[in-house]
């Protein structure tokens, strides 16, 4: 629902901030005020296209927002606020127009592009009038609103369920069906490489230890040369080495120790380094033994690191992935082995699911003739008293042959004849936009338990008058008390039934032309009444009938329940 419009710098209005509240809105003015403007910006906000010719002139920029509360939002909406991450209470859709044409937009302040200010518009405003923006031509709305007037939308999401069932097993078959196309020469392939790749029996860590050892053995030479230096000077030169000048030191210290205990830590001390030097000798003489007999070793190391890298190369892969390699070779070739088998069982799968999405379109489609007949009968009727006396109203259920669609089998189409003797004609081609707007609201009125969208009538009343516009004006106001409705008349019998009204009005300063709108209290609405019925000069028998129109809709004894109060100001 809308709560708050606000408009800067955008055709003639300068800055305006509009608080709507539930039920039916009218918007008067003079002819030429700004009234369709306000349209134009809600369209803009639904994402329309939009050109540099709708800023103000001399501004740099056009400004749009609108605020919407999505407590209660129907599931539609909300689960495509959910998927779009935009929680709270409110949605707030703003857009900017420059100068040089480039446009941006937001969605709580997050920017969006075009398009998902476009599936956001398609859910919170629904405009008819004459203008491109009619939703009631498109084939999709035209199918959403037979099944809302059947009842109908539990069991079509029932369908979308099966239908999403069916497109995934049949993806699923695509998939197998394409791997077993070639699979007798995919199998030779895949079990030589998996008997490759285990013929290697790589080992966990083995090809670290194998790049160690060939480092080891590359510099087997100056390793025993270090070996053999740091074993003389630890312990094998009779001249002198560190555990000899070790074991003389301990010698002088134990003929003093008797004197002075405090040498007791140090003499500990050099005992343990005594023995470690001689363990550390110990340890080198068995290295040096080692390195002589590793000749015939690195040949060996060298093969099997030749081979490792040889597959390496052969699979292109790193040495280091090979056992990944082999353990996805592995699960590839047992996955091809079970092929046939899941194949067929896929397949039984996919039969059942599409008998059973075929049964349930065919129960669908004739629940939806059903509906349209009733529908039709409804909206015609209604016809009758909004000035198309004798036109008629069709629903045309055709089933359609081909691929299942997730909305069902059928082809809906809205065919109308708005006068006798005329042919009925698909809705989208009828050629009068007042015709098209009564059409919407007949169409809307006979649908629609509870409309959650924000509606917007531009100019319902073009060509209509008299008894027709006060029942045009009472369908408005019907349709209102189930939602939020905005109406853009010229007509004192659509205005009075309003729960709210506000003047559109354009003023001149010698500076400039700039649109304002004020909301009415009652006394103003007679006098605004007034003016709509007899033109410039207001007379009392003109204030008279506003009054009585007035009291005829309970207007001042009855209102929709109002939304709690927020900031803003009124213009």
């Amino acid at each position: 629902m809308l709560n708050v419009l606000q408009i800067r710098d955008f055709a003639i209005i300068d800055t305006l901030e509009l608080t709507v509240r539930p039920g039916l809105t009218v918007l008067t003015g003079e002819t030429g005020a700004g009234k369709s403007i306000l349209v134009d910006a809600l369209q803009l906000l639904a994402g329309a296209r939009a050109e540099a010719q709708v800023i103000r002139h001399g501004a740099e920029r056009t400004e749009l927002s609108a605020t919407f509360d999505v407590r209660d939002a129907p599931p539609e909406l909300a689960q495509w606020l959910e998927r779009q991450a935009l929680g709270g209470d409110e949605l707030i859709v703003r857009r900017m127009i420059s100068a040089d044409g480039r446009s941006r937009a937001w969605l709580n302040g997050q920017p969006v592009p075009l398009q998902l200010l476009r599936e956001a518009g398609n859910l919170l405003i629904d405009i008819h009038g004459q203008h491109e923006f009619q939703s009631l031509t498109r084939t999709a709305r035209q199918r959403e609103l037979l099944d809302e007037y059947g009842g109908l939308e539990p069991r079509a999401a029932e369908l979308a369920d099966t239908w999403r069932r069916w497109r995934e097993l049949q993806s699923r078959a695509d998939t197998l069906t394409e791997a077993a196309r070639d699979r007798g020469a995919r199998l030779d392939l895949l079990r030589h490489q998996v008997g490759e790749l285990t013929a290697l029996e790589l080992a966990a860590g083995e090809l670290e230890r194998l790049s160690e050892e060939r480092t080891r053995l590359a510099h087997r030479g100056r390793l025993a040369q270090a070996a053999h230096g740091a074993l003389a000077l630890l312990y094998q030169d009779e001249s002198r080495n560190a555990h000899g000048a070790v074991g003389r030191a301990l010698q002088s210290l134990r003929a003093v120790l008797g004197i002075d205990a405090q040498l007791q830590p140090i003499v500990a001390l050099a005992q343990e380094a005594e023995v470690n030097l001689r363990e550390a000798a110990r340890e080198l003489e068995r290295y040096v033994e080692d390195l002589q007999l590793d000749t015939t070793r690195q040949n060996a190391v060298e093969s099997r690191l030749a081979a490792i890298e040889d597959l390496a190369r052969k699979h292109r892969v790193a040495p280091a992935e090979l056992p990944a390699r082999a353990a996805q070779l592995g699960a590839d070739l047992a996955a091809l082995e079970r092929t046939g088998i899941d194949l067929e069982t896929l397949r039984a799968e996919l039969a059942g699911a599409l008998a059973q999405y075929r049964r349930q379109a065919e129960e669908l489609t004739q629940a939806r003739i059903a509906a349209a007949a009733a529908l039709g009968a409804a909206v015609s009727e209604r016809m009758q008293d909004l000035g198309m006396a004798g036109g008629r109203f069709e629903v045309v259920v055709t089933e359609r042959a081909g691929e299942p669609a997730a909305h069902g089998a059928d082809d809906i189409e809205f065919r109308v004849s708005a006068n006798p003797g005329q042919p009925l004609r698909p809705l989208a081609k009828v050629a009068s936009g007042g015709e098209l707007s009564r059409l919407s609201l007949a169409v809307e009125v006979a649908s629609s338990a509870r409309e959650t969208r924000c509606m917007v009538f531009d100019e319902v009343d073009s060509g209509i008058g008299g008894a027709v516009a006060e029942i045009v004006g009472r369908e408005l106001r019907t349709l209102g008390e189930r939602g939020q409705v905005l109406c853009v008349t010229h007509l004192p019998q659509v205005a009075s039934q309003g729960h709210q009204q506000l003047r559109v009005e354009k003023r001149a300063d010698g500076r400039g032309t700039r649109t304002t709108l004020a909301e009415l209290e009652p006394s103003e609405r007679i006098e605004e009444l007034a003016r709509m019925l007899g033109g410039i000069d207001v007379t009392d028998s003109a204030r008279a009938h506003a009054r009585a129109l007035l009291a005829g809709t309970g207007t001042e004894r009855t209102e929709p329940p109002r939304p709690a109060k927020r900031a803003g100001r009124r213009r």
